[in-house]
């Protein structure tokens, strides 16, 4: 597997992510509101945000180390089951 097309499914859901964040920014500063208001929200807003992106990189490394993990045991309890239908076949 070729180093460019490793990451492609990472690369989706982060460009998804970019994505929704900038549909909610732009439908959240067009919704009438005063300008303190706003300023407030956007603040706690972007925190909120700060605090659970510093979290998906280790998430996503750990979904990809536990995929790897089941992928190897079925690989493994496959072949082991191939095996075993050679010699019985």
């Amino acid at each position: 597997m070729s180093e460019s097309n490793r990451y492609s499914g990472a690369h989706i859901l982060i460009a998804f992510l970019a994505g929704a964040a900038a549909g909610a920014a732009v439908a959240y500063l067009t919704a009438p509101r005063p300008g303190r208001e706003l300023r407030e929200d956007l603040k706690g807003w972007a925190g909120d945000v700060r605090e659970k992106a510093v979290r998906v990189p280790h998430a996503v490394r750990a979904a990809y180390s536990k995929a790897s993990e089941a992928a190897k045991t079925a690989f493994v309890e496959a072949l082991h089951e191939a095996e075993k239908g050679e010699k019985a076949g």
